[in-house]
């Protein structure tokens, strides 16, 4: 690995807009800094599931794709175990048939699948591919330093998404809380009726029309805001009971 990879990937971090693109980088780096890496991919765990996140060019499609779907395949290992995982030659490989035989037709002859340690209880690993048998043994130790520094940047760009992912959703649910409230002092001024009242016919309303309650709420405050009259909000329908007359008497008549 060169003395300024250290710097650069600090900078990718820097540049990146976002996690897709800092992966992107990272993957097309890796091809220039191993020895004999001709492409590779970067595979995170989401919400249970292993995805490739980035591939560097010259990555074949489907590479990681059929490892996932089969649940076989040395990133799939890498991520799944946390052990590296090596195959020289995928000609004279016993593991993982499916996979062997689909990365044979593509031209990967030789994979190196190292196991990122980003997120306590996340599934990472970064896959390098080579087109030639044992194109990457001599390059498995400058593999493992250029993952060590992935890892590294990586779980702080995780980190950073996740933050950013809990900030939207705040934001979200606050200018929800706004817009209910909102509608919810329209039909108490409108109605004359009180706020736990009001709270209780718009969830009816929503529930009825089977449509969000923020939804509902935004499209009220939104004509209420507008020139055009406010759709009017059933009212609770209560049946009235009638009082019998009684029948004057004879008397009377």
């Amino acid at each position: 690995m060169s003395p300024d990879t250290n710097d650069t990937l600090e900078m990718a971090m820097v540049r990146s807009s976002g996690l897709d693109t800092l992966l992107h980088d990272l993957t097309d780096r890796a091809v220039q800094e191993v020895p004999g890496a001709a492409a590779c991919s970067v595979t995170v765990r989401r919400s249970g599931r292993l995805l490739t996140l980035a591939g560097s060019g010259g990555m074949p499609g489907g590479l990681d794709q059929r490892q996932y779907e089969n649940g076989e395949g040395p990133c799939v290992e890498a991520a799944r175990t946390q052990a590296e995982q090596y195959a020289p030659d995928l000609t004279a490989e016993s593991r993982w048939p499916d996979y062997r035989a689909y990365a044979l037709s593509v031209g990967v002859r030789c994979v190196l699948a190292l196991p990122l340690a980003v997120e306590p209880q996340t599934g990472a690993a970064i896959n390098l591919y080579g087109t030639e048998p044992g194109s990457l043994g001599e390059s498995r130790g400058a593999a493992r330093a250029f993952a060590a520094r992935a890892a590294d940047t990586i779980s702080v760009a995780l980190r950073i998404e996740r933050e950013r992912t809990s900030v939207a959703d705040v934001r979200t649910a606050l200018l929800s809380r706004s817009v209910i409230d909102q509608a919810i002092g329209i039909l108490m001024a409108q109605e004359r009726v009180s706020a736990q009242h009001a709270l209780a016919r718009l969830r009816r309303l929503s529930q009825d029309r089977n449509v969000k309650l923020r939804d509902l709420c935004g499209a009220l405050v939104a004509r209420v805001g507008g020139t055009d009259a406010p759709p009017p909000v059933p009212r609770t329908s209560t049946p009235r009971t009638s009082t019998p007359r009684t029948p004057p008497s004879p008397g009377r008549q």
